[in-house]
């Protein structure tokens, strides 16, 4: 009798123990499972673009030995200390776009200089040898880098009075594997909003000349570039609010809007 009790605790023990044990198992089944797995963290890949604000719409860019200028005004002064233009690209004849007393007080000696037909035009004739026209459509490789001029111009009545289309050009600028695009001073366009693979966009936004925060940011949403740079949005009334332009963008969080300073107290 008292052997058949020891049997029985002993298969009673070996029972409780394997449940035991299946339990624990199951729990450290769960706990692995439930573990989040981490996160696969993507770095943004670096730009070799160095961007350089001067004012209003004027900038510069360097690249792999490269120097560009994008509608150089602000005087000598404005570009002390600065590497010399290799290329200039002037979109406009109106003055913050195209000031020829900027030009004339920088070394531009060995500059190419990419201009619209209406802006060689009213440059003084001791530039005609450098200049490189190209007009709305076209596209041209210049020391390695590929220029296509974009139109620009507005569709409010009441402002078609300041850029008419096929007279200025917004450019798009391939540096290596990125695409640059210059709005200069337009609207919301259709051929803004038909751009694709741009992965830096500067977008102007005044009044009365361009357009509204409103319509500047519903453009940038159409063409989706990878990073948009407010520009040029000093208007008759002040600035625009860069801040809100922000705010619409951010509607796609694939889009990052980059703040530069455009217009330094000097």
């Amino acid at each position: 009798m008292k052997r058949n009790v020891l049997i029985i605790i002993l298969i009673c023990s070996f029972f409780i123990s394997c449940k035991s044990q299946k339990n624990e198992e199951k729990e450290v089944i769960e706990e692995t499972v439930s573990d989040p797995l981490p996160e696969k963290v993507i770095e943004k890949k670096k730009s070799d673009i160095t961007i350089i604000p001067i004012q209003h719409a004027t900038l510069i860019l360097e690249w792999k030995g490269k120097t560009i200028y994008i509608d150089p005004t602000g005087g000598a002064k404005a570009f002390a200390g600065k590497k010399t233009a290799d290329l200039v690209l002037i979109t406009d004849i109106h003055g913050d776009h195209m000031n020829i007393d900027t030009l004339d007080s920088l070394d531009l000696a060995k500059s190419q200089i990419i201009v619209p037909q209406a802006v060689a035009e009213k440059l003084p004739a001791n530039y005609t040898e450098q200049l490189v026209i190209i007009n709305n459509g076209e596209t041209k490789e210049i020391e390695g880098i590929t220029i296509e001029a974009i139109p620009m111009y507005n569709l409010r009545e009441e402002a078609l009075k300041f850029h008419k289309k096929g007279r200025g050009n917004g450019y798009v600028i391939t540096l290596g594997k990125e695409r640059l695009y210059f709005s200069g001073d337009t609207e919301d366009i259709p051929e803004m909003r038909k751009l694709q693979y741009i992965d830096k966009a500067f977008v102007c936004m005044n009044l009365p000349y361009t357009m509204t925060v409103e319509r500047a940011a519903d453009a940038v949403l159409a063409f989706k570039p990878k990073q948009v740079y407010p520009y040029h949005y000093r208007g008759t009334n002040g600035f625009s609010s860069v801040s809100k332009f922000k705010e619409i963008v951010s509607k796609n969080a694939d889009i990052e809007v980059v703040q530069l300073d455009w217009y330094p107290k000097r």
